[in-house]
Parts: C-alpha cells; structure tokens; sequence
C-alpha cells in the first residue's frame, strides 16, 4: 500500500502521500465514478452523509458539536439517521447514544502497520459510498496531536478520490505548528467545497499558513442546542459551576509539565475559597470530558479549605445534561471551552479561563472579555471575587443580557445553515 512511509512515526507516516492539492491523476477515476452517483439518482436512494470529528471519547464538548449538527441536518434538510454514519474512535459507545451507524476512526488491529491497513480498508468500503462528508469535531485542524492531521486528510484524501463532497464545518483551527501539519491542513481546506470556522483566530491562522480559499466564520453548532426561554432568574450570584481539565499534566498532555499543572490547580483552589468566603457561593464542580477531567477537579477539590461549599458531579454528563446543569446554576468558570459555550446557550453567564487561544476567542466573539481569565491572571487568585463583584452590582442586567446572547447565538446558528443548504440542496436536485 502506497500510503505508507517508514520515515515517521505513527500516522504521521502517511504524511508525504496526502498532499491533496495534487489529485490531477484522479480525474479519470472521479469520471468513471460519478455513474455510481448516477445511479443512486435514477433509483431513488438518497444521499449518504458521513460525519467525522473526535467522537466517542466521552468529550462530551465535541458530542455537542456532533448534536448540533444532527440537529441541523434532520429539522432544516430532513435527513435521519438512516442515512448519516459517523466515524468515531469507539463506535459502540457512538451508536449507543445516537442509534446512527457507526465505524472506527482508527481501527487498530495490534501492530501500527496491521492497523493502518485495516483503518485504510475499512475507510475505503464506507468513504466510496457517501455523497457528503462532513469535517464536524472540533479542533480538527491542528497537530498538537500527532496523529489528527494525516488521518483526517486521509478520510478527505479518500472524499476527493471517490468524488464525494468535503464540508469543514464549524471546526477550530490550531495550534499548528508543524511544516507537515501546514501542509496537511492547507490540503484538507484546498479538497472542501465549504470551510467554516467557529471564530475569526481560526480564520486569520489558517490564513496566515498560506489557506487562499474563502472561509466562513460561523456560530459553534453546539450553540443551536440551547434553549434560553427556560432559564430562571434570581436574586444574586449562589450557585457556581467549575470546570476544570488536566492542563499539562502527565496524565494526559502530550507535552507535559507537572510544575505548571501543580500551579493551576493551586491557583484554582486558592481562587475558588476566596470566591466562597467573599460571596458566600456554593461551587460545583463538573466535566465535560470524562472520565479525564474528575482527577482535576478532585485535585482542586484537595487543595480548597472551603470543602464545605464545594461538590464534585462525578458522572459522564451528556450534552443535554450539561446544558440542564449550566441552566440551574447562577454563574459557570470554564476551563474547557464547551462548558462556556453551552453555559451561554443556556443563558448562564461565564466566566472563561483562557488555558487554549480557543476560550479567548469564544469570550471575545459574545463580547465578555471583561469576565475572561488569562493563566497568568488567574495566579493573582482575586480574579474570580472581582468579577463577581462586578456582575453582582448590575445582577438583573447581566442575566438579561445571557439570555439575549444565547438567544441571538441560536438564531446566527439557523443562519448558518444555509452554508450546507448549497451543497445538500444541489445533490438533492
């Protein structure tokens, strides 16, 4: 099998053969090919989907995306589940809780060259029967893990090469960092018909790496699953929801520092006990990735003096659930960003802790900087009083203003969905 170098390790191997701005040699092959797209035409079979992101891990963030997008797809174009498949790294886990079919992202079958041939073969059978695939998971366009950039421009390398339409849809960008991950990323955006970003950094970074293609920028598809109508108001800030993740711990960053791990979770704690002595609140901690993030927030937990005031939610929360627990609290901090995004579409203010460029510029496009927090800031451990000082004076104002924001939020992610209307709607012609 051609895609496959020894000069690299792990998927990045497959690097070299994925340049997909290059594909002048599979013009015979899409000609042959579009009369298998014919033919589902004359006999009435409607169009295939596929979906990829980084599913089936319990990061309940990315499920949310996954959500918004199955929700797009089946109220605005009427397509269900018979004819969506999702490519997840745990399939069972995501036909479970989504009854849609469902195939390994990566399929590993023991030695890395038994498993790239057999995640090749498996990609293969399924891509070449899809009419739209649909780059939906998150950050995918990055290479701060080895592995993502080569295996999603693999799935996009097979698209183009069985003529099938790429949608990049709703995605962050970065960090990219790598000459190989430039190159693979500007080849997964040069092989889409559409690529819409969730903010304007992803947008300015991709075009700071040479992308040349129009890209959109529209609301995070998790926005679309609020519901701001239900949120009640009260009298002054009580209940407050935390969010924590391993940052740069061994644990579970690829690039690890336990001396910065071991500062953030004693910033927080510290953080936290000034925010419970000053306004009198009751913490709550829960995660959005599980089980990963509980060892935070226990960590964070152990350090606080103020146990009495706090609980830990130890349970895999999905996405619906989430935006329950975001409603009923009076204020969320969020260290992972999906915690803030469906805190605001359920109409509950943030406060954003800035551990990834993402949150910034999630706080910076609902215009409430004014309640983000740098790492650096977060180490002068008055942040979280301040800010609560602040919201607490205009209390009333601040509610309606979330409410308002979660609403517009929902309506821009409505809009958005005309992007997929102009592919979905020709293959429906």
């Amino acid at each position: 099998m051609v895609f496959i170098s020894s000069g690299m390790n792990g998927w990045g191997g497959l690097a070299p053969f994925l340049h997909l701005n290059n594909l002048n040699h599979l013009d015979k092959f899409n000609h042959f090919y579009k009369s298998y797209r014919i033919n589902n035409e004359m006999t009435g079979v409607k169009m295939k989907i596929g979906i990829v992101g980084n599913y089936g891990h319990d990061n309940n963030g990315d499920e949310a995306i996954l959500e918004g997008i199955l929700t797009q797809l089946r109220e605005e174009y009427g397509i269900t589940e018979n004819n969506i498949v999702l490519f997840s790294n745990h399939p069972q886990n995501t036909m479970s809780r989504y009854n849609i079919e469902s195939y390994f992202l990566i399929k590993k079958e023991g030695a890395f060259i038994r498993s790239v041939l057999a995640t090749l073969s498996q990609h293969f059978k399924e891509v070449r029967k899809l009419d739209v695939l649909i780059m939906g998971g998150g950050g995918v366009l990055m290479d701060m893990f080895k592995r993502d950039a080569p295996l999603y421009s693999t799935l996009v390398f097979l698209a183009r090469v069985f003529g099938c339409k790429v949608i990049i849809y709703g995605v962050g960008a970065g960090p990219i960092r790598t000459f190989v991950g430039k190159n693979l990323i500007k080849g997964m955006i040069g092989a889409s018909a559409i690529t819409a970003v969730r903010d304007a950094e992803s947008k300015n970074l991709l075009q700071s790496i040479g992308v040349d293609k129009t890209i959109e920028v529209i609301p995070d598809p998790a926005l679309a699953l609020g519901d701001a109508s239900l949120k009640r108001r009260t009298q002054k800030i009580k209940r407050v929801g935390v969010t924590a993740l391993p940052y740069y711990s061994s644990a579970y960053w690829p690039e690890s520092d336990e001396d910065i791990y071991e500062n953030y979770i004693n910033d927080m704690a510290i953080g936290l006990d000034r925010a419970i002595d000053e306004h009198n609140v009751e913490i709550t901690f829960f995660s959005t990735k599980y089980p990963q993030d509980i060892g935070a927030t226990k960590d964070i937990y152990d350090k606080m003096k103020r146990k009495d005031s706090a609980i830990i939610l130890e349970e895999n929360l999905y996405p619906q659930e989430l935006i329950k627990l975001s409603r009923d609290m009076d204020f969320v901090i969020g260290t992972r960003l999906h915690s803030l995004i469906l805190s605001t579409a359920a109409g509950t203010p943030v406060i954003g802790v800035g551990y990834h460029p993402k949150v910034h510029s999630f706080m910076k496009r609902i215009e409430q900087l004014d309640t983000y927090i740098s790492m650096e800031e977060l180490a002068d451990h008055s942040a979280f009083t301040r800010i609560m000082k602040m919201a607490g004076k205009r209390w009333n104002q601040v509610q309606e203003e979330y409410i308002t924001l979660s609403s517009e939020m929902k309506r821009d992610t409505i809009q958005s969905r005309k992007l997929l209307g102009k592919i979905l709607n020709n293959l429906k012609k």
